[in-house]
């Protein structure tokens, strides 16, 4: 079976962090979003993923350059303006030759769903559309998707209020699609899948949902990223000590290679951490640099960043190759983009400082 990921989006809402990277390239817990995503697929039997791609693609291309992402076979399909989702979907089914039943996935939705019961509830169901749900506390801020008790979508409700939403289930950004059920929009048309092709589904009734519980994030703002990394480490840490749920240790995996667990952080093993600094429940990458008296704690340190000694990281985020220098401090949700200038002995407090 194949699927399609969308990856084409610029990733405003993860600014500073995205303006030099596309956001499924970003790493959670040591290994990139779109690594993940797919690694995941794969286990389920995808075994060729379209990539539905605008922004950047040539990080995407220099990063799998022999057409394989965790094992599967990828294709890259480039739109040549940006189509909105449905648009995308169209343009990357039209450009691989999909003909047959195919997945669609987010690229920056992170979860332990059963996507084999999702595609087996499609099959059962025969519509054109099976989306998988998730209940949250607030579905202010997604789709919320109401159904009858055979599983039929009976409307699609884009960011209700919370006082007036229907339900608390929101479309989780999982999909089951025939190709037919794109026939209302062409290749190269702009369109959105939540607000064009679901509701002409409903109108048919033709569009169904699977509720599913457990873990699932859209892991595309600068707080969700920040959450999804600390609670992949913590799953790691707690599947450590033999104390994680089994499945959500299958979701996040082993400690990906070249990194280790050392005291409830996990440290790429090519970092240079001076004995007199201190690494507390964080994620520190590649070539990192941290000097003497430096201290990190419940934060991200990305690739190839150096911490100058005496300073303090609390809670936030340090991009690639960002220099702090000495006796500065970072805390309370700051977010360093890479190439950002930060002066020697600067105090911020939940400040984004772009590059």
């Amino acid at each position: 079976m194949q699927a399609v990921v969308l990856v084409g989006g610029m990733g405003t809402r993860l600014r500073p962090l995205t303006h030099e990277t596309p956001k499924q390239m970003l790493c959670v817990a040591g290994v990139t979003m779109l690594e993940r995503v797919i690694a995941r697929l794969g286990g389920f039997g995808i075994d060729r993923v379209v990539l539905s791609m605008g922004y950047k693609p040539d990080i995407f291309l220099a990063a799998f350059p022999d057409g394989h992402v965790a094992g599967v076979e990828i294709v890259y399909a480039v739109e040549p303006k940006p189509l909105d989702t449905a648009g995308g979907i169209k343009f990357a089914v039209d450009f691989a030759g999909i003909s047959e039943t195919f997945l669609v996935v987010n690229g920056d939705v992170l979860c332990d769903f059963d996507i084999g019961e999702l595609i087996t509830a499609h099959r059962r169901n025969r519509g054109q559309a099976t989306i998988a749900l998730f209940p949250v506390e607030d579905p202010s801020a997604f789709g919320v998707v109401p159904t009858s008790p055979d599983g039929k979508v009976l409307a699609f409700i884009e960011k209700p209020t919370r006082e007036l939403a229907p339900t608390n289930c929101i479309n989780a950004g999982i999909y089951v699609l025939e190709p037919q059920a794109l026939d209302s929009i062409q290749v190269g048309d702009v369109a959105s899948i939540e607000k064009v092709v679901f509701p002409n589904l409903v109108k048919g009734g033709h569009l169904y949902a699977r509720q599913f519980d457990g873990f699932w994030i859209d892991a595309g703002t600068i707080a969700n990223f920040y959450a999804t990394n600390m609670d992949f480490l913590a799953i790691m840490v707690g599947a450590q000590e033999g104390l994680a749920d089994p499945q959500q240790v299958e979701l996040v995996g082993k400690v990906p290679p070249g990194f280790e667990l050392l005291n409830g952080s996990l440290i790429a093993k090519t970092a240079k951490v001076s004995p007199e600094a201190q690494v507390v429940s964080s994620l520190i990458g590649h070539n990192v640099t941290l000097e003497p008296g430096v201290l990190v704690m419940n934060s991200i340190v990305m690739d190839s960043a150096s911490i100058s000694h005496d300073s303090v990281v609390l809670d936030s985020i340090v991009g690639i190759e960002v220099v702090i220098p000495p006796d500065s401090s970072l805390n309370d949700g700051c977010v360093i983009a890479a190439g950002a200038n930060i002066a020697s002995g600067l105090r911020l407090s939940g400040q984004k400082i772009p590059n």
